[in-house]
């Protein structure tokens, strides 16, 4: 058992505080909770062609040399593509 001391308006203080504290904590909790549901529910999108093309290793166009070396490379990539496409 806890001896709490203090004016009437000192622990209404004190107990309202830390109700409304507990409820915040409840509430942002429960938030969380619907949030990650919807998100982790909800179905994946297509691909567009764009982002297949880019997928499939055989596309994949990188630089040889510089700074770059071993990046895409996406504008050769998508002249590329363009091309492949009419």
């Amino acid at each position: 058992m806890v001896k709490v001391e203090g004016t009437l308006d000192e622990l209404k203080a004190l107990f309202i505080g830390a109700t409304m504290a507990e409820g915040r904590r409840q509430v942002k909790k429960a938030g969380k909770n619907v949030v990650k549901k919807s998100v982790s529910s909800g179905s994946k999108r297509v691909k567009s062609a764009w982002q297949k093309y880019m997928g499939q290793k055989k596309n994949q166009i990188k630089f040889k040399s510089g700074a770059k070396k071993g990046r895409l490379d996406l504008s050769k990539m998508s002249r590329a593509y363009k091309r492949s496409r009419r």
